[in-house]
């Protein structure tokens, strides 16, 4: 694989506006047809449906973006659905980079275009994970509050950031400050660097982010300075030796809040051309979308 579509792989979240999370390094994605746009509401549809019978305010959702396989890796990109969002019912509140002003943002979208910026349209996941009730409570209130989320917001972008440092940032490390500062219960009143750096000592103390991302070869380190959008000088330098990065992923939010509260809940949902499968609990679906015993099948 060239070493720009093997480095591209590793951008999480890399696109902007209505197209977030899609690695296109701020081209247009492919027009994916009306029956693969009809089968992508269809499955928004289910995701909004189980959204509704949960009963709670808000949830974390995540998203299959693109193929992270070599990585071990099957989400790329997380935001927060709110339900009484002021962009619309159970909106994505998520970081998106704005291509033409280069710079990160924050964004509100609906649940069916954050179900369309999957890479491949033929398939796709969405996780939703429910966190115990006085967890969501503050989740909520932290993500309603435009001061506080954008005190949280980093001033420069890579789609691999550090997990620990506040020179970039990538749409799931605001995610994770975002829940460490309504959960560890921090004020948001110190400036960008300052609010970051407390929720990034937060987030240590709970481990997150404890399995690194690894990478498959050293060259890959080396073209990094090559792609846009990915920086390695925020690493620290045995990470890269070693080919493990801390980096924010869906996968490392989920845990964290399971750790904390092992009754908190999580539906996975996935489609291709013929079903949507729905699978309550924490053991995972695989990126075929086969479904587990028990699991509710809808045909497409």
């Amino acid at each position: 694989m060239p070493a720009r579509l093997a480095l591209g792989a590793l951008a999480l979240c890399a696109s902007a506006g209505a197209w977030a999370g899609i690695p296109t390094f701020c081209e247009r994605p492919q027009d994916i047809g009306a029956a693969g746009q009809d089968r992508v509401l269809r499955f928004a549809g289910a995701v909004k449906q189980e959204l509704e019978r949960s009963g709670a305010p808000v949830a974390l959702v995540a998203r299959a973006g693109l193929d992270l396989s070599r990585f071990g890796l099957l989400y790329s990109h997380a935001g927060i659905a709110l339900k009484d969002n002021p962009g619309g019912r159970w909106a994505v509140r998520q970081l998106y980079y704005a291509c033409d002003e280069s710079r990160p943002r924050l964004f509100d979208q609906g649940m069916a275009g954050f179900a369309l910026g999957a890479d491949a349209p033929g398939n796709g996941h969405i996780a939703l994970v429910f966190p115990a009730p006085q967890d969501s409570a503050s989740l909520e209130a932290a993500a309603l509050d435009k001061r506080r989320a954008l005190a949280l917001l980093g001033g420069q972008y890579s789609a691999n950031a550090y997990a620990f440092g506040t020179r970039y940032q990538n749409c799931n490390q605001w995610v994770a400050e975002l829940l460490a500062s309504a959960w560890g219960r921090l004020d948001a009143a110190q400036g960008a660097d300052g609010t970051r750096s407390r929720a990034q000592a937060w987030l240590r103390a709970q481990d997150y982010a404890q399995e690194p991302v690894r990478l498959p070869a050293h060259w890959m380190v080396f073209a990094a300075q090559f792609v846009p959008l990915l920086h390695i000088g925020d690493h620290p330098l045995d990470d890269l030796q070693a080919l493990a990065l801390h980096v924010s992923v869906p996968d490392a939010i989920e845990a964290l809040v399971q750790r904390r509260t092992p009754d908190a809940r999580r539906v996975e949902l996935c489609h291709d051309t013929r079903r949507i499968v729905v699978h309550r609990g924490w053991d995972k679906l695989g990126a075929d979308c086969a479904p587990l015993p028990g699991d509710e099948v809808i045909a497409l």
